[in-house]
């Protein structure tokens, strides 16, 4: 588990998440931590990846060229924040097909603000529309493409280890029908991995990637090779399918037009 925010880096990221508020002219809705904080695993030197999710004034969605608009808010990154955030609308659309980097927003757990109910409706909502399949289209594909860009050498970055890991044992949980996947890792390693060889090779593989930095390199560790190779050569021949999830579409417009509701009333 990842130490706790440091005051000074809290404060920095409010007075970041503030500033979009009155330059934008948006409000937040909800902001958390995303990546190896979320997942525990950061590095002794890993940054802050910062993502939520806005809402604009009414009319700003009733423009005939709402199409063509700019539905995502970046800062600069600096040596420390990486902060972005998606629009509402364009995070339900995201949401309908189970996009799983904003399901692990909504289940991360550092939470900066959440400043109205629109997350806890998107996480009430999860058992009519979260699509198994879709989700594991998504770390199947993410699995096998960084363990043949970054894992072939005798020696390797060691946080891409759990960069394959987990969505590998994304898909072993989905598989297994345990419902959305955790964004912290452990919760991962813990529901699914049942070999003690294993676990304790990605305890120790853990160790070692909080204590260095994210650059790092060392010898592979046939361990996980193993079960990696092994894992993923049954995963490709299931030839996973793109699929949308049964979510209702009404049920989403409602929640966006409450949303903004409650969010602009006053």
């Amino acid at each position: 588990m990842n130490p706790p925010i440091e005051p000074e880096i809290e404060k920095e990221i409010q007075d970041a998440l503030v500033r979009i508020e009155n330059t934008e002219d948006v409000k937040i809705l909800y902001a958390c931590e995303s990546g190896s904080r979320a997942w525990g695993f950061a590095s002794k030197d890993s940054d802050y990846d910062v993502r939520f999710i806005y809402a604009r004034r009414p009319e700003w969605y009733l423009d005939i060229d709402l199409e063509h608009k700019r539905d995502v808010i970046e800062l600069p990154i600096n040596d420390d924040l990486d902060v972005s955030g998606w629009d509402i609308r364009k995070a339900l659309q995201l949401y309908r097909k189970s996009n799983p980097p904003l399901l692990e927003w909504l289940g991360s757990p550092i939470v900066y603000q959440e400043n109205f109910s629109v997350a806890q409706q998107m996480r009430d909502l999860a058992p009519t529309c979260y699509s198994p399949i879709a989700c594991q289209y998504h770390y199947f594909k993410m699995a096998r493409g960084n363990y043949r860009g970054y894992l072939q050498g005798d020696e390797v970055r060691l946080k891409k280890y759990l960069y394959v890991l987990r969505p590998v044992l994304g898909v072993i949980w989905l598989e297994r029908d345990m419902g959305v996947v955790p964004t912290e890792f452990q919760k991962l390693v813990d529901g699914v991995v049942d070999d003690p060889a294993l676990k304790q090779t990605i305890a120790k593989l853990l160790e070692i990637k909080m204590s260095s930095t994210e650059k790092d390199v060392g010898p592979r560790m046939p361990v996980l090779n193993d079960f990696l190779e092994t894992e993923l050569g049954r995963m490709e021949a299931q030839a996973f399918e793109r699929k949308i999830g049964n979510c209702p579409l009404e049920k989403l417009n409602q929640l966006y037009r409450d949303a903004l509701t409650e969010v602009w009333a006053s």
